[in-house]
């Protein structure tokens, strides 16, 4: 009996020396009062295991590291914008609300909005590939790529031995890959790229010793670059599920983008960055790029659990308080914070066309129940919800009024603006938004309206289970 008492008694000391510097750590560190209350119980009512697993998955190290191998990004202070670029002024009234998005933009970012860029969609594998394929092909210099999913499949190889080719007659490649998503599909596209002879990268790869267990921090970001002048991006993966006529298998639709103009260096920087913080190598900068004859006005916004941390979110809510007419919204994947709930509210009250388009059936069928969880709340204060019929649809766009229009790799949900590293484009061109809004229309009427009355009668057991989901989104 004394030994058993013993081992209690040290097994309490234990947990109070360790829980109590772990539950402080999280009260003077965290942002936000949920999270610090759940990591404060977990902490405590876990004895030992609840401090391990704050250690692990609590604590976010990213912003130490990148730090040490970046170095301090600069503060922020408010924009001096006064007045809107003479390159976007119009007769029509809209000249100041458009001021207002393009100063908030500024302040949040850092980043000037540039002009004389020309933006192309590219709807699904069949269009965009080829384009990105091609551009590999004519490459003389270098080619940077980050993506999240590398698939192995024809696509795959496809990109493979574009890439190895280009490297053969001399032009410079990197290749940077998500850590953790490279072991989500077997073989891994990292030994299918080093069989070429290439030497990618991996972001942030779980590794047990040292210890590197960041499996929550995702680069989430797509982009290839080709010689530091022509860019893609959007929210496409590698591989073949995104070709719509392929005979057999899932098919997930998406749109990617081809992008020219100055804009391109401001996404060169981008894929410095995080080369460097991978690697600590340093790439050349950009050269400055000359306007195309494009008209589109755009600028990077970048997001992610470093200095980025919310600069996306407090844009898309400055977006909807400047919003008049419209706010068309099409994202994979739906689970907004409460600030965004109310941001869609006000702009629904206000007589805004608030309309948010899902997917019917969603490749993770959790997240879809967990955002049932937020529909009452939005419906009731007359923003209207369409889930698109499948195949499954991966495209992000975030359309405000007639000449805004934001497009990239972030989704509407706390991964997203929270914890993966994301890469948007917001850009002004009236053509650009007409053609993405007809496009969203088209997919709109296509697509069934969500009845209030039908998400309140659902059964017990979708309820339950909704609100399960519900109760883990801030984790999915």
């Amino acid at each position: 009996m004394p030994h058993i008492l013993n081992l209690r008694n040290l097994t309490i000391a234990a947990h109070l020396l360790i829980a109590t510097p772990t539950a402080l750590h999280a009260l003077l560190t965290k942002r936000d009062p949920r999270a610090a209350w759940g990591w404060i119980a977990v902490c405590w009512l876990f004895p030992l295991a609840g401090a391990a697993l704050y250690l692990i998955f609590g604590i976010n190290r990213i912003h130490t590291l990148a730090r040490r191998r970046v170095g301090f990004a600069p503060s922020l202070t408010p924009t001096a914008l006064r007045e809107l670029p003479a390159q976007l002024k119009s007769d029509s009234t809209d000249n100041e609300r458009l001021l207002e998005l393009v100063r908030i933009g500024q302040a949040m970012t850092g980043r000037e909005l540039t002009f004389g860029n020309a933006i192309t969609p590219l709807h699904n594998g069949e269009a965009a590939y080829p384009a990105m394929l091609a551009a590999i092909a004519s490459a003389k210099r270098r080619i940077d790529l980050a993506t999240y999913i590398y698939r192995r499949g024809e696509i795959g190889e496809q990109f493979a031995a574009a890439l190895a080719a280009a490297q053969a007659r001399g032009v410079e490649v990197h290749v940077l890959l998500d850590g953790v998503a490279d072991i989500y599909y077997l073989p891994r596209a990292s030994s299918l790229l080093r069989k070429h002879g290439l030497q990618p990268q991996l972001f942030l790869p779980l590794r047990w010793f040292p210890p590197m267990l960041h499996a929550n921090l995702r680069n989430h970001r797509k982009l290839l670059l080709i010689d530091q002048q022509l860019a893609f991006t959007g929210g496409m993966n590698i591989a073949d599920h995104h070709l719509m006529q392929r005979p057999e298998g899932p098919r997930v639709q998406d749109i990617h983008f081809r992008i020219e103009g100055p804009v391109v260096a401001q996404m060169v920087e981008v894929f410095n960055q995080d080369w460097r913080f991978v690697t600590r190598e340093e790439l050349p900068a950009p050269a400055e790029i000359a306007a195309t004859s494009g008209n589109v006005a755009a600028r990077v916004i970048t997001d992610g659990p470093n200095e980025d941390l919310d600069k996306l979110l407090m844009v898309l809510l400055g977006a909807l308080a400047a919003a008049h007419h419209r706010v068309w919204i099409m994202t994979p994947y739906f689970i907004p914070n409460p600030a965004l709930v109310a941001a869609l509210q006000s702009a629904a009250l206000r007589g805004v066309d608030v309309s948010i388009v899902l997917p019917a059936q969603s490749d993770q069928p959790w997240i879809n129940w967990a955002s049932r969880n937020y529909f009452i709340a939005l419906l009731q204060r007359h923003v209207r919800i369409f889930f698109r019929p499948p195949p499954f649809a991966h495209t992000k766009l975030f359309l405000i009024d007639d000449r805004y229009l934001q497009l990239g790799s972030a989704n509407l949900d706390n991964r997203s603006l929270r914890l993966n590293f994301e890469l948007v484009l917001e850009s002004i061109d009236t053509d650009l938004v007409a053609q993405l809004g007809e496009h969203f229309a088209s997919v709109r009427a296509a697509s069934r309206e969500v009845d209030r009355a039908q998400i309140e009668k659902r059964s017990f057991a979708a309820r339950l289970r909704d609100a399960l989901c519900w109760l883990f989104s801030p984790y999915l």
